[in-house]
């Protein structure tokens, strides 16, 4: 993306755990902004980027340690804003001439902090009470404020919760704002931008459309590009953002491995052949994959098979149509980021682990990555901007393997058909209640134990089905949603009563950790 066309924001990532949802706040701001590791941050790459403004993120280290992180000097002498973030604040003061100590307290979870100074950064906050609520996670503390800063905000464990030096326009906090726990973090972020360091708030979809259809044609010129379809919401709005830019010169290829969702293909082959009229390759390999499956139950040989199989469908498609110069992938920023360590070196190693991974290196094709700089709700948001219909854009994740890794121990056509019927039934009544969107993730499991039911006035000796549905922002942690009774009751009375081969119903109420979201 040519970023030049926008005002950016460079968050320096000293290794928090949650840096991610600093640039999530600031694109919510409709600020562009990118996260760098504090070693790959030096004066060149500061003359390349040219950030408008400046975030030190937190880190696990202690700045008193030997050769704990630093902040290259040419970030102070910038000349732009500079915010410190928790062990940013504490970088900022050590390296600008103040003192940071281990402290014999630590401050940890939920705290209150009160004004001691009018300044931009807290406008609008503590308004009709005299404290609020803020996240602390710190174990060191400013001792000694750097020359020129003064506190403008503190609590009982941080007397220097915040600090600024409004002539060089440098400010932090010892609390974190990019957490949900710190109640109008977002406004104090939103003071930062737009109000300290100026932004316009001109990062928006319809902004990131028209300059990513630019640089697809740029990029791709005359050549063809191959897309393999999953379904999923990043492959889709993928392929048809690349279809805007370029029309015909985009194949997409569709492989049913017959352990899809129930109507999975025939939406996604109506929705891009006859309503946005994309070429489309629809493969039906459910034979191949199910034929090679059978008598394979360890999890990780079902998820080696399933992609290697994959592959061999794809690369034998691929030559069929005569072959591409570019490979179309969904690589989503969050998959860019996780590739570098705040501790690591400087270079950026895209991950390869999405629908189609693998293939680039035995295709010898050039990717195209058109969301590589989204994170996954700007990607909905980009979907709903090209006109992908809601209900397509909302779903559920839904995983490569498919029903392969909810169907534990050995898979079978029977099997996979039982699956998808009684999920198909969840699915409905979950939508039905009006509480699909609530849930980050819903999904049914076949288990391999039977047991003794009473169905009329016969014995039955047949399968258990769990359900599963989880509340989360990213997947990384997850609990599960808190159905009432009467909702799983009919859930269980309706999959009982319609699929043939299960008599029991079970909910799965295990978080994230210690349990997976998936159960294989």
């Amino acid at each position: 993306m040519d970023i030049q066309n926008h005002d950016r924001a460079l968050i320096v990532d000293f290794g928090s755990q949650v840096t991610q949802l600093i640039a999530r706040r600031l694109r919510e701001l409709n600020v562009y902004c990118e996260i760098h590791p504090f070693n790959s941050v030096d004066a060149a790459f500061l003359d390349a980027y040219q950030p408008k403004a400046v975030i030190l993120s937190g880190g696990p280290a202690s700045v008193t340690w030997e050769d704990s992180p630093r902040a290259d000097p040419a970030v102070f002498e910038l000349g732009v804003p500079v915010l410190g973030i928790c062990y940013g604040q504490q970088v900022m003061m050590e390296q600008l001439g103040g003192r940071v100590e281990t402290g014999t307290s630590r401050e940890f979870g939920r705290a209150y902090v009160e004004r001691v100074e009018n300044d931009p950064l807290l406008e609008g906050l503590f308004a009709g009470d005299a404290h609020e609520q803020v996240w602390m996670s710190h174990g060191d503390h400013v001792a000694e404020l750097a020359p020129g800063f003064g506190v403008i905000a503190k609590s009982p464990g941080a007397p220097l919760a915040a600090v600024a030096d409004p002539e060089r326009k440098f400010y932090a906090t010892q609390f974190h704002l990019e957490v949900v726990h710190t109640t109008h973090g977002a406004k104090v972020l939103r003071n930062f931008t737009h109000g300290i360091a100026g932004f316009k708030g001109d990062w928006t979809m319809a902004a990131y459309r028209d300059e990513a259809i630019e640089k697809i044609r740029a990029q791709v010129g005359a050549g063809r590009v191959i897309c393999g379809l999953s379904g999923g919401v990043d492959s889709s709005v993928a392929a048809v953002l690349i279809h805007e830019a370029i029309g015909e010169q985009l194949t997409c290829v569709y492989v049913d491995h017959g352990l899809m969702r129930a109507y999975e293909s025939e939406e996604v082959v109506g929705l891009f052949r006859e309503h946005y009229n994309i070429p489309l390759v629809h493969v039906d390999a459910s034979d191949l994959f199910l034929g090679t499956l059978a008598g394979v139950s360890d999890p990780e040989a079902k998820r080696k098979t399933i992609g290697g199989l994959f592959i061999d469908v794809f690369e034998e498609e691929a030559k069929k149509i005569g072959g591409a110069d570019f490979l179309a992938q969904g690589t989503l920023y969050p998959d860019v980021i996780e590739s570098v360590s705040a501790t690591g070196g400087p270079s950026v190693t895209i991950k390869s682990h999405h629908n189609v991974g693998g293939l680039p290196e035995r295709m010898n094709m050039e990717l195209v990555e058109p969301l590589r700089e989204l994170f996954k709700d700007e990607v909905r948001a980009l979907g709903r901007e090209l006109g992908l219909p809601d209900a397509f854009v909302g779903r559920h994740p839904f995983p490569g393997p498919g029903l392969a890794i909810r169907i534990p121990g050995e898979i079978t056509r029977e099997k996979a058909d039982t699956l998808r019927k009684a999920d198909a039934i969840y699915i409905e009544e979950i939508k039905n209640a009006g509480l699909y969107d609530e849930i980050w993730q819903a999904f049914s499991v076949l288990l391999p134990v039977n047991t003794v039911g009473v169905m009329g006035d016969e014995r039955t000796y047949e399968s258990v089905l769990a359900l599963r549905a989880v509340t989360s922002t990213d997947g990384m942690t997850a609990d599960y949603y808190p159905y009432d009774h009467e909702f799983l009751g009919r859930v269980a009375t309706r999959i009982i009563n319609e699929v043939k081969g299960v008599n029991r119903v079970v909910y799965d109420i295990t978080s994230k950790p210690p349990g997976t979201i998936e159960w294989e």
